[in-house]
């Protein structure tokens, strides 16, 4: 099975006009936040476009021998990308740990990935402490609503690649477009929320017990954000990016596909920036055309 995926979209008020302008998105909502592309997910099911499946969620299109052995040792399907348009700053937040997320949540926890699609001038990310703290400190920077000033503040371009393990404090800053894989998690605890309000004046929770439970508070040294074609590997997903012709395909693992740039055809079925693609484990495919792309998919 090779099929082309419509995304489940997401509109919150941090979001912006680009995923619409800029990525081939289409909704009626004046903002666009999120693009779940590769999305298993009950909360944001992506869909089959095409074929047989027409219309179907992937999550029924798709059985285990399509994700590959592989993803045997999961429950569910480990995966879920997302392309994130921040026109405002995200909550500062924290993902718990698988360990954690099971005992209290009933669930897996979440460590993710960002790329960076576009950045505007002056745009950074929060990412991890910039100096260990202890329990008592980093409560009382909470109940100050100064948790921000024990944050690293990452300045960032296009092209770069962050790895966010679970416990990792960190918010996505404006003006930035990334290219999210994650596990296969809904689970955010936020830290603070810049005292924001909806259109209705109602502001979002925060789950500041939980994030104290699960926060590392050791200094985070932010890595190089320079990659080479592999972007990241874990137990949950590896992620590269290519350009050009390319044979892809494997027979271990589903591999998805998430054009960037320009277009390609992935045997026959025509992708442009924004648009991903899943192909089932075994099969092959040829991509031609000169566009660029993330490719995901599981390794032991």
């Amino acid at each position: 099975m090779i099929v082309k995926l419509n995304p489940a979209l997401k509109s919150y008020l941090w979001g912006g006009t680009k995923l619409k302008t800029d990525w081939n998105k289409q909704t009626d909502e004046a903002t666009l936040s999120e693009a779940w592309e590769l999305s298993f997910h009950p909360d944001g099911l992506a869909t089959v476009i095409g074929g047989k499946y027409d219309g179907k969620p992937l999550a029924e299109a798709a059985t285990r021998v399509d994700w590959g052995v592989n993803c045997r040792e999961f429950p569910f399907f480990p995966v879920l990308s997302k392309i994130i348009d921040s026109a405002q700053a995200l909550s500062i937040q924290v993902h718990p740990s698988d360990e954690y997320a099971l005992e209290h949540e009933g669930q897996f926890g979440k460590t993710e990935m960002w790329y960076i699609l576009e950045a505007d001038d002056g745009a950074f990310l929060y990412l991890g402490l910039n100096r260990t703290v202890s329990a008592e400190e980093f409560a009382a920077a909470i109940d100050s609503n100064t948790v921000c000033q024990l944050l690293n503040r990452v300045p960032v371009k296009k092209g770069e690649t962050y790895f966010i393990p679970s416990g990792t404090i960190h918010a996505i800053g404006s003006g930035v477009t990334l290219y999210e894989v994650q596990q296969n998690s809904s689970l955010t605890y936020r830290v603070y929320d810049f005292d924001r309000a909806d259109a209705n004046g109602n502001k979002r929770p925060l789950h500041v017990d939980k994030a104290k439970a699960v926060a590392n508070l050791n200094a985070y040294d932010v890595p190089n954000p320079e990659r080479g074609d592999l972007l990241a590997k874990c137990r949950y997903f590896s992620a590269y990016r290519f350009a050009g012709e390319r044979e892809v395909g494997r027979d271990d693992s589903f591999v998805a596909v998430t054009v960037t740039d320009g277009s390609i055809e992935l045997n026959g079925v025509a992708l442009c920036k924004g648009e991903t693609a899943f192909m089932s484990a075994g099969e092959r495919a040829q991509i031609t055309g000169g566009g660029e792309y993330i490719l995901i998919c599981v390794e032991q």
